[in-house]
């Protein structure tokens, strides 16, 4: 039986994070992983994270999971594919199935971070061909380059539901609908605005009832429900579409953990184990990190991998309590900052938040239809134009940890301050040089550039631009509004592209000065793929 100071099961986000500060320390770790390539969810994510610089924030998250692998084979982390741990046993061994034969192993800690798998919704058809999970289609779009559809509902508005839906436009897809039984988007705000603005409609109060179709999928058939998430009879309505995709949430794999004896609490979020705050189960040596301890963002799962892989070093020896707790707490107050905003944990599932924490009024629209109602952001100093030149217009709205905007202006016009839950403020004493980085930076695509002073009839609009073909010098298009209805013609100004801002290209479009405040999308004359 072979022997290691540290094995790790799952080669995700938050295994990889707490593989590297093992072996950092000096540990002899090895990683296990039932798939063929590393990196968990990571390498289906091509949209930027949020947090702090600190976060990996703006950094997509393939990108992140290229420098985790970079990092583990630096550090002499062994990481074993298509290897399936089939169980924890005492003393901590555990039992390994390959493809053609099986290998015990035992290690003094083990961290468990074999993550969590996609819920299902049960309806009539939902075993139809053309029925998927949300992250079975960022596997083929993103990892295989196959459009699962042509015509497509999203089913679920959280963060998984709304980076999907956008995904799948940047893939040709018709997002026919987007609809949730809950009464409000789950998700954050500025992701649901950029699924709004080309034309995506959202429709709370809804579920599926039926997928049509004799072989496959060929139609959904939705309805409203009611306040215990019954379909009211009466409000059916036939969506023609081709594929359902199911983002309904996660629930943890936590069997193996089970299996080990440790003790295991059933919460809202699934069956978890009981932890202290390093992540250690009640089985000394054993923790769980990631989704597997309950679902975050992979920001968190990384941190709490971190805190772990920490934890299983000085347990062994090979950091000092001083180090240690040094290291520990910089990890925790790290992930604090995730954890605070309108979407931390203690708020989950409120619905009487009315205002931001600097005392601005919510939009309603926002998390009604997705998209923040113009009338709305006047409360906003930040997204309305006051100043002449070129300048920032932040339509950000709610209390999200992100402040990549704050460090990417090297001029001080953007302000979020220590708290990276705050709403970004404009100064407007400070002078915008337009160079566009706080567009680029910025992983909701909240940040636009606008120009009044262009010509004496039209402005221009910079905005973050994430479809091919790019659209063309000198080509005419059409502005979108932020519900994605047509508002005017624009004329593309520029299209800037560099490494510096990570395959974002910044779109500047010129259009009436009456629409300076209303265009936030663009679209060539016959689509945006």
């Amino acid at each position: 039986m072979k022997r290691y100071e540290l094995i790790v099961i799952g080669a995700g986000p938050a295994g990889l994070s707490a593989a590297i500060e093992g072996a950092k320390a000096g540990m002899n770790v090895i990683v296990f992983d039932e798939n063929a390539r590393p990196g968990g969810q990571l390498f289906k994510q091509i949209h930027k994270f949020f947090g702090s610089k600190e976060h990996k924030a703006k950094i997509r998250g393939f990108r992140i999971g290229q420098m985790l692998l970079k990092e583990a084979e630096e550090a002499g982390v062994t990481v074993c594919l298509n290897a399936t741990v089939l169980g924890i046993f005492p003393e901590k061994r555990i039992t390994v199935r390959y493809s053609d034969h099986i290998e015990q192993f035992s290690g003094d800690n083990i961290i468990v971070a074999t993550g969590a798998a996609e819920n299902m919704v049960l309806f009539d058809g939902w075993t139809k061909p053309g029925v998927i999970g949300a992250g079975a289609a960022q596997t083929m779009m993103n990892l295989h380059g196959v459009q699962p559809g042509q015509k497509i509902l999203m089913v679920g508005s959280g963060n998984v539901g709304l980076v999907v839906s956008y995904q799948l436009l940047q893939a040709g897809c018709e997002v026919v609908a987007l609809i949730d039984a809950a009464p409000r988007v789950g998700g954050y705000g500025v992701h649901a605005a950029k699924v709004a603005r080309y034309g995506v409609p959202f429709l709370m109060r809804h579920t599926i009832v039926r997928a049509e179709g004799k072989d496959q999928v060929e139609g959904a058939v939705i309805a409203e429900v009611d306040a215990k998430f019954q379909p009211i009879p009466g409000t059916e309505k036939h969506l023609d579409i081709d594929t359902i995709c199911l983002a309904v949430g996660l629930s943890p794999m936590s069997q193996v953990l089970r299996m080990s004896g440790c003790e295991i609490e059933d919460t809202p979020g699934g069956l978890v184990p009981k932890t202290d705050a390093y992540g250690e189960t009640t089985i000394p040596g054993l923790f769980a990190a990631g989704d597997v301890a309950g679902i975050e963002e992979a920001s968190s799962a990384m941190i709490g991998g971190r805190i772990a892989g920490l934890a299983a070093a000085h347990r062994a020896g090979y950091l000092e309590e001083e180090t240690f707790k040094q290291q520990a707490q910089t990890a925790r107050d790290s992930l604090t900052q995730l954890r605070q905003g309108m979407f931390a944990k203690e708020n989950r599932g409120r619905t009487d938040l009315t205002e931001t924490e600097e005392g601005y009024a919510l939009s309603k629209n926002l998390l009604a239809k997705g998209f923040v109602a113009e009338e709305e952001l006047k409360a906003f100093p930040s997204a309305n134009a006051a100043v002449s030149g070129v300048h920032p217009v932040i339509e950000c709205t709610q209390n999200i940890p992100c402040n990549p905007c704050q460090d990417a202006c090297k001029f001080g016009c953007i302000m979020v301050g220590r708290q990276i839950t705050n709403i970004p403020q404009v100064d407007r004493e400070k002078k915008c040089t337009g160079c566009g980085m706080c567009v680029a930076s910025c992983s909701g695509q909240a940040i636009f550039l606008v120009n009044d002073d262009f010509e004496e009839t039209r402005s221009t609009v910079t905005l973050a631009y994430e479809f091919l073909p790019y659209p063309e010098k000198g080509q005419v298009g059409i502005a979108l509004n932020r519900s994605g209805e047509p508002v005017c013609e624009a004329e593309v100004i520029s299209l800037r592209k560099s490494a510096a801002t990570d395959g974002t290209a910044l779109l500047t479009i010129a259009v009436p000065k009456a629409y300076s405040m209303k265009a936030r999308a663009f679209k060539l004359n016959g689509g945006t793929d």
